[in-house]
């Protein structure tokens, strides 16, 4: 069993017990993610089975999309609900105030990563050292904000909720689009709600809730919720004939005619990938081939 599952995930589990669930489901080590979800966040998560799990930084590096909830009036440690949180006496600022910090974050720009993240700085992992009393001074990154747009405002007894749809490249922290936000503002911010609609491609309109990956198991038709990862794959397709793809899955290089770029591909024979190429030249050399029978077609 080979694909993707676009998992909607609930809020709770960590990523790492949705590959859990998927293995139980499945019958199979070889589960991976695209894409950590905080345990706070919900939404799509794509979960790569068997030998799709080649493709996790393909998968993992195109734009996602977040239905977002900024609170401002207050600020998080952890720059997220989980806190711990302090209230900032401070006039909240007025929608078009809003509108007008969020239209400044939208580019390519830097962003600080949170305290409490994966991140590693000298060996250390910056949430383990933030708990342990010693945060770490994470350097800034650059990340790519394509959209931020508001979808409504909510007031309440010393905060203002903000709900943003993001539009992002990969490596941005939405925590940080909230944090940053409270700070232009002079108000503080957290982010208190995510939900991720969009990911590799996958939207949350056609993802399977865990339980409904339970069912479909239990009826012997988990098959129907595991797709093809070659269309998925943000990369310019490359289309061989049966002799060029027998050369391509022996390692074999080969000219493509009226081929003249230069970068990575994903090559095919009709719909069945047979893996990533480095086209140069026009020549095509194998990077990453896969096994005839790994994809579902």
């Amino acid at each position: 069993m080979h694909g993707v599952v676009n998992l909607d995930k609930p809020v709770g589990p960590t990523s790492h017990d949705m590959v859990g669930l998927l293995r139980r489901l499945t019958g199979t080590r070889r589960i991976g993610h695209a894409g950590t979800l905080d345990p706070l966040a919900s939404g799509v998560l794509p979960i790569l089975v068997g030998a799709a799990t080649r493709f996790s930084a393909e998968l993992t590096g195109g734009r996602k999309r977040y239905d977002a909830t900024i609170r401002l009036g207050a600020r998080s440690a952890t720059d997220d609900a989980q806190g711990p949180i302090e209230a900032v006496d401070t006039p909240l600022p007025t929608e078009s105030a809003v509108e007008r910090a969020l239209s400044t974050m939208v580019g390519t720009l830097t962003q600080r990563p949170p305290a409490f993240s994966a991140r590693k700085l000298g060996g250390r992992t910056a949430h383990r050292a933030a708990r342990a009393g010693e945060p770490l001074e994470l350097p800034s990154r650059q990340v790519t904000i394509h959209a931020l747009e508001t979808l409504g405002v909510t007031v309440g007894e010393g905060w203002l909720d903000v709900r943003v749809d993001v539009s992002c490249g990969a490596g941005t922290y939405v925590r940080s689009i909230a944090r940053d936000l409270g700070e232009r503002l002079g108000t503080g911010g957290y982010l208190r709600a995510l939900r991720r609609t969009e990911a590799a491609g996958l939207t949350v309109d056609a993802a399977f809730t865990p339980d409904r990956l339970e069912e479909l198991a239990a009826e012997g038709r988990l098959a129907e919720a595991i797709m093809a990862v070659g269309p998925l794959l943000p990369l310019r397709r490359v289309a061989l004939d049966e002799a060029g793809a027998w050369r391509f899955v022996h390692g074999s290089a080969q000219p493509l005619a009226g081929e003249n770029g230069v970068g990575r591909v994903a090559v095919f024979e009709g719909e069945r990938l047979l893996g990533i190429g480095l086209l140069d030249s026009g020549v095509l050399r194998p990077e990453r081939v896969v096994p005839a029978e790994a994809f579902v077609s």
